[in-house]
């Protein structure tokens, strides 16, 4: 990419403008976030919600997704941008990204992914995005992204990002909060934290205030109501369905850090690569582990504020927005400083690399 071009960026994702800002803002608004503040060319197209809007009488799919691919073919053509990045996309079809190839062979189309590959539906959407575009990102690192290289396309590691407008808050300074420990999840099968919850629920209902929304019999929260229990929270836990695949994580590590929220991350995530034990975040080894550690921090609020500031400061250099777009751009165009990234040894181009 000449450095004297500016990047034209189209973001394909589910903007859920329909939900009329009861849900939470996703990696599609994070890249817009993120491309404005490199000085990029910047347009989104809501995939989901054109295809919702174009059927007819509101429900008949098939020809809302017909008529939006026809769109996102318009969209192309007008804006012609140098790289499409593709989010959550049911509706929009391979056979639309090979015409976008085929009408302007100038453009890189990247899959991002940001749900864990050990669901089923998750390597489908992998799988069938592999041949279609340029590169793919994906919130999990390690070997197994070799799986979907072909010999044409980038495979790569994809942080989880945060902004400094949507995480703009720090808590950590703060003395007085409503929760000392916070977590929200949604209860599933094999979903591996009910059990931990629940006892950590059971060992400390009577020692801390525990902020529990979404699993164990307690409602959900999402929107302002999520963000304000956030912000009400000294403490959190960043918990995964299940553990163990590097550097995987929901986007919640970004939610937590990102404000200023004291951390507690698993120790089979990986994440000792870029936070500090006891410094930047505090890492557990099971239940009696985080019990305890829980408990020593609610009574050590001076080590936890001292904690909370210095990983919100790592979280922000690391995994900020403009950033990590800029590796995804550096790694595409293969650019002298795709090599320059904390993680960027978890890129694949070749199944045997």
């Amino acid at each position: 990419m000449d450095s004297k071009h500016q990047l034209r960026l189209l973001v394909v994702d589910n903007f859920q403008i329909r939900r009329y800002g009861a849900g939470r803002e996703g990696q599609g608004y994070r890249f817009m976030c993120g491309g404005v503040r490199n000085n990029y060319r910047v347009m989104s197209f809501s995939e989901r919600d054109i295809t919702r809007y174009l059927a007819p009488l509101g429900f008949l799919r098939n020809i809302g997704a017909k008529m939006m691919n026809k769109r996102f073919i318009k969209t192309c053509l007008n804006f012609r941008p140098d790289l499409v990045l593709i989010g959550h996309c049911d509706y929009l079809r391979n056979s639309t990204l090979e015409k976008i190839h085929s009408l302007l062979p100038q453009v890189k189309l990247v899959h991002i992914n940001v749900d864990p590959i050990w669901q089923e539906h998750t390597v489908n959407q992998i799988r069938e995005r592999m041949y279609s575009c340029d590169a793919i990102f994906i919130t999990t690192a390690g070997e197994k992204l070799q799986e979907w290289t072909t010999g044409k396309n980038i495979v790569g590691f994809l942080p989880n990002m945060c902004d400094e407008t949507m995480e703009w808050e720090n808590v950590s300074p703060r003395e007085d909060f409503k929760y000392d420990l916070f977590f929200a999840g949604h209860d599933g099968s094999g979903d591996e934290r009910i059990s931990l919850v629940r006892e950590l629920d059971k060992n400390l209902s009577n020692k801390i205030r525990f902020g529990l929304f979404g699993t164990c019999g307690r409602p959900a929260i999402s929107g302002s109501d999520y963000e304000e229990a956030l912000l009400s929270s000294s403490m959190s836990l960043s918990l995964n369905r299940r553990e163990g695949w590097k550097w995987y994580s929901s986007d919640r590590l970004a939610h937590l850090m990102g404000r200023g929220i004291f951390t507690f991350i698993s120790n089979k995530s990986g994440y000792q690569e870029f936070f500090k034990d006891g410094e930047e975040a505090v890492f557990f080894d099971g239940p009696k582990d985080l019990a305890e550690k829980v408990l020593y921090y609610a009574a050590n609020p001076e080590k936890r504020r001292k904690i909370a500031s210095a990983g919100r400061k790592r979280y922000h250099l690391l995994f900020n927005s403009a950033r990590v777009l800029r590796y995804i751009v550096d790694t595409v165009y293969e650019t002298d400083n795709a090599k320059e990234y904390e993680w960027s040894n978890e890129v694949y181009k070749t199944k045997n690399s």
